[in-house]
Order: structure tokens, then sequence, then C-alpha cells
């Protein structure tokens, strides 16, 4: 995993730790101190320490401040601000201090694998279907997606996170076979990471097909096609809450979601052609069954036991 300078590690990620980078290089250049730059820009010292570390989505405000202090760069903070406002849903900017501060984290997406959980390979070629964007965000997204997962699941002290995986996903080529092996090969080690359960929800209708979801300990984030929403009131966050409670409870049991991953994983080794849920009792006869997984990955230890659940 990267390395814990977030600095030097984060370089060219989210758009708002590029921007933060950009900031700190600019002050240090001038010989200045986070003290001398609040002086400057009449920005609080916190604040711009957030800024900085890449831990609060600059503002336009902000931007423009910056940009007057720092003249040789002919505009770019507030350029680069708004050019980031289309690379990311505006709820999801504020949701972010949440996600990196949550002590429990619960998830779901339908159709694909949580952002959380996937590879670079996978999110790269996720982000090109489902975007027109030119190659340098694409890549930018990706970077910024790969960063998140090292701010959220292997900092020093991750949160509880139980991910809700649809059982179509493991189905959906995205890229191509090695990148889908490659993917849930990666998806059975992060569900056994201590601090991380998974589970496969089943082909059947429910009430989050519509949107990805994902609860914090008092905020909720929901994604759309074309935005993202961001809850903080408690009542539509405890509503939220039940509702991903309700997915968890009608999903297959955490161990046997394991087997069903692996199975898949097999399954898109082999070479063979995917069998999905929707082929019919006389078409399945045409289609071989998926390999049984390998002695050694049927030793898995169960997610449920390795947490202490029953």
């Amino acid at each position: 995993m990267p390395g814990n300078n977030q600095r030097e590690s984060a370089t060219g990620y989210n758009p708002a730790i590029h921007f933060g980078n950009q900031v700190h290089k600019a002050r240090r250049r001038r010989g200045w101190t986070i003290h001398d730059l609040a002086r400057e820009t009449g920005i609080s010292a916190g604040h711009l320490s957030r800024i900085e570390n890449g831990k609060r989505p600059p503002s336009e405000e902000a931007a423009i401040k910056l940009d007057d202090v720092f003249p040789e760069r002919q505009g770019w903070f507030l350029d680069y601000c708004r050019d980031s406002e289309a690379w990311t849903p505006p709820g999801y900017r504020h949701w972010t201090e949440h996600e990196a501060a949550a002590a429990h984290l619960q998830a779901w997406v339908s159709g694909m694998l949580h952002g959380l959980l996937q590879t670079e390979d996978y999110a790269r070629e996720l982000t090109r279907a489902l975007s027109n964007a030119p190659a340098e965000v694409i890549e930018a997204r990706t970077a910024g997606r790969m960063e998140r997962q090292r701010r959220i699941l292997y900092r020093d002290k991750p949160p509880t996170a139980w991910f809700v995986v649809d059982e179509l996903s493991l189905y959906r080529c995205v890229g191509s076979p090695e990148i889908m092996v490659a993917q849930l090969d990666h998806l059975l080690e992060v569900a056994n990471l201590p601090d991380v359960t998974v589970q496969v929800m089943p082909a059947v209708a429910h009430p989050a097909l519509a949107s990805e979801l994902i609860v914090a300990d008092d905020a909720a984030y929901c994604e759309h096609i074309r935005s993202g929403v961001m809850y903080t009131d408690e009542e539509t966050v405890s509503e939220l809450r039940r509702m991903i409670n309700t997915i968890q409870a009608e999903s297959l049991q955490a161990s046997e979601s394991l087997r069903l991953i692996g199975r898949m994983r097999e399954a898109w080794a082999s070479g063979e052609r995917v069998l999905t849920p929707a082929v019919t009792a006389d078409r399945a006869s045409r289609w071989r069954k998926p390999p049984k997984r390998s002695a050694s990955a049927t030793r898995r230890k169960p997610t449920w036991a390795r947490h202490g659940r029953s």
C-alpha cells in the first residue's frame, strides 16, 4: 500500500488532493508558513491546512484569493476549481469528510462493484464506459478512487465496513475476463481484512435498485447517473440505514458469499462463457457449470467466523 506520507503518495490523485498539493508548493516557493499564507489570503490557517491536505474541497472564493496571492500561477487555482466541479457530483465533495471520519460504513451499489472494492484496471474501464471524459480525466478519477481506498480501508484505524455486492456485478464483464479475475481476487482479499464484511445480494428486486447507497455514522450518500446527494438530517439517515440493513438481511451469508465469488473467479479464469442468473432452464443445459474452487480457496476462513459473528 502507499506510504503514510499523503503528500508524496497522493500527487495527481483526486482533485482536492492535487489542488492542495499545488497550494503547498506555491506557499513553500515563497518560503511562507501556513500562518503567513493565512495572513495574505484572509483564510484561516486551519482551513488552509485542510485544503492543503486534501481534506476540504476548495471553494471558488478560496481559489480567487489564492490566485490573487500567487499571480504567477495565471489564474490556475480558479480554473482548476471550476474544472474539477465537472468531475465530481456536488454532494460527494462534502461527503468525503464524513467518510474519512466514520467508524462504521455500510455500502451498496447496483450492477457494479463499489468504488472502495475496485482494482485500478476495473475502475479505469468502468469510468471509461460510464463517461465520455478525456483520457486525463479518466486517469485522475481512477487515481482518486485508489487514493480513496487507501485513505478509508487502509488507514491506521479503518472503519468497520460492510459491503453488499450485487450478484449481477459478478457476471458483468468490465474490460476483459483477465480484469475480472484480478478484480474478484482483490474482492476476496478485501473481504479478508479484519474490519470488512462482504455479502452478495441475490439478483432479486429490492428497495435500493435505483441508487448507490453508502451510510456512515451520521451521514448518508446516494448517487444516481447524473448527480449525488448527501444527507445529514437524522430522519433521512436513519431511514437509509434501515434500508441498507434490510438489504443485508436479504443477502447471502458472508461465508456463502465468498464461495460464490470464488466460483465466479474460477469461471472467468477458465475462459468459458459465464452463466448469468437470467439464463432459463432450457438454455442452461448448453452451458457448463463453473468449476469448483480449489482446495486452498475453500480453506478460507468465513468472514462471520473472523469477525466473531454467529
